[in-house]
């Protein structure tokens, strides 16, 4: 999926009046998950994203792997993006469920037959 096309499922799907507003949402949901993954997961997240998805997925700060409930990190992206509580929540849920579907797209087999013949 390309940036421009994430960001519109973004705005669409959320409501947002602009464009910018999808990627405030979108960098605020993507910068906190970046500090939530460990071990690298982060790194290997953003080599699967276009490069103007990937650079949100750079944590600013050296806190990987950071422990965090699920209200927590709804507070931290509502903090980030500069919105209430209930609208990020709605946007970090948009943002994770668009970046799942890009995800699920690269792995959709519509038919077995569809399937690489694997040799051993």
């Amino acid at each position: 999926m390309q940036y421009d096309e994430f960001l519109g499922q973004i705005r669409h799907r959320s409501g947002l009046g602009s464009l910018a507003e999808a990627e405030r949402a979108t960098s605020a949901t993507l910068e906190k998950l970046a500090e939530r993954l460990a071990g690298g997961e982060a790194r290997d997240l953003a080599a699967q994203l276009p490069p103007e998805l990937a650079h949100f997925l750079q944590p600013r700060e050296p806190r990987i792997g950071t422990k965090l409930t699920l209200q927590e990190f709804f507070e931290a992206v509502s903090l980030r993006e500069g919105v209430d509580l209930q609208e990020a929540t709605l946007h970090a849920r948009v943002v994770i469920g668009v970046l799942t579907a890009a995800f699920a797209q690269l792995f959709h087999v519509a038919h077995e037959g569809d399937l690489p013949q694997i040799r051993t």
